[in-house]
């Protein structure tokens, strides 16, 4: 089993849940949802949604997924990040647990603890 992970609001993946499927704002101009590796997720999480509260952690089984994912890196470097290349159907997102930043606004997870899924 394999999996990814995607950060969205508490409130965008209710309206998922009572729609069926998933997609960001962003999807319409870039054709995918951004995804993260269990070894991504931190550092995405403190890159992009830093300071952000009302946030929950998708855990995504990747076999589950009807869209093709396809692992790329479209902004320089060398990681490979995994994209969604459609809806997301929810019945892949397997767990979903709240995800808020600590007091100084960055994620962590505490000592020793693995993402849950």
């Amino acid at each position: 089993m394999t999996m990814i992970f995607h950060i969205t609001t508490g409130n965008a993946w209710n309206k998922a849940v009572a729609e069926g499927t998933y997609q960001t704002d962003t999807f319409s101009a870039e054709g995918f949802i951004h995804c993260s590796t269990s070894d991504q997720v931190i550092q995405v999480a403190n890159a992009r949604f830093r300071g952000q509260s009302g946030l929950v952690l998708l855990s995504i089984e990747t076999e589950k997924v009807a869209a093709e994912i396809i692992y790329e890196n479209l902004e320089g470097g060398q990681q490979l990040f995994p994209h969604i290349y459609g809806e997301l159907n929810t019945d892949a997102v397997v767990h979903v647990a709240e995800f808020e930043p600590g007091r100084d606004g960055y994620f962590t997870l505490p000592n020793g603890e693995r993402i849950r899924y």
